[in-house]
């Protein structure tokens, strides 16, 4: 009688045994997949804003150098037009960065400061240099983005 006590109690133990090891395995795999696809839309999200920044760093130096170049209105308006596009276009991945990876918010938005900082520079030379800042700074974010997913 004991022994077919004992078979039971084991078979029961294993089986509850395996229940648990197959519930933690099917966790694993759930954390696993999440942490895989928010790594793909953090690397998505960031290559959309690196883009959206690089875009607007261009518009707006073509901007300037009209402005600081005196050029006719109708140049200056179109230019205008299109920094304003490129800007819009920073917010939605400026966002998604944010939201996905709270840690990196703050490079994100410096790195979008300093994009927007090219606005009313007073001279070509704060104009370039204000611009090698807004290149840093995206540089610094995508490193920081390298090491929030090291």
């Amino acid at each position: 009688m004991w022994s077919t006590v004992i078979a039971v109690a084991g078979t029961l133990l294993g089986g509850a045994l395996t229940g648990f090891l197959q519930s933690r395995g099917e966790r694993r795999s759930r954390l696993a997949a999440r942490a895989d696809e928010k790594a793909r839309a953090l690397r998505t999200a960031l290559g959309e804003l690196v883009a959206a920044l690089g875009d607007h760093r261009r518009a707006m130096w073509y901007r300037e150098l009209l402005r600081l170049d005196g050029a006719d209105r109708e140049a200056f308006e179109a230019a205008r037009a299109e920094s304003r596009a490129t800007r819009s276009a920073v917010t939605a991945p400026l966002v998604a960065v944010s939201v996905i990876e709270p840690a990196l918010a703050q490079a994100a938005q410096q790195a979008a400061r300093s994009a927007f900082d090219l606005r009313d520079a007073p001279d070509r030379a704060e104009l370039a240099a204000r611009r090698e800042r807004a290149i840093a700074a995206t540089d610094e974010l995508v490193a920081a983005v390298g090491r929030a997913m090291a």
